[in-house]
């Protein structure tokens, strides 16, 4: 039961300071995006994430900064197996059923759906 209480704050935690940056700042949801994967991405290379997934678990790896993550642990992975070219690679390839899914979504929803004007 503790299990779902540390993923359900550490999730809400990430999502508050989110919706914080959107309201208070004037950085738009895009630009939240971005900060949140580039963060995750640094924080990974730095050893310092890992720590926030072993004590948060999916409440730190689904959210965006999640996302980050994943690309920098595939990073650094690929980087121990393959060397230099690693960095070129090691993302796209701990993250490609991610990428895969957002792509195949994106393409059904644009064929079986009829966008609406707004007026």
């Amino acid at each position: 039961m503790i299990d779902y209480i540390k993923v359900f704050v550490t999730g809400g935690v990430i999502c508050v300071i989110a919706q914080i940056l959107m309201d208070k700042t004037k950085l738009m949801p895009a630009r939240v995006l971005v900060i949140y994967v580039s963060l995750g991405t640094f924080l990974t290379g730095l050893g310092i994430y890992e720590h926030v997934v072993e004590f948060g678990g999916a409440g730190a790896t689904v959210p965006l900064i999640g996302f980050g993550y994943s690309l920098g642990k595939g990073v650094i992975e690929e980087v121990k197996t393959s060397g230099f070219l690693g960095v070129f690679t090691g993302g796209m390839t701990a993250t490609a059923g991610g990428i895969t899914a957002a792509l195949l979504f994106g393409y059904l929803a644009a064929v079986l759906f009829k966008p609406k004007d707004t007026k």
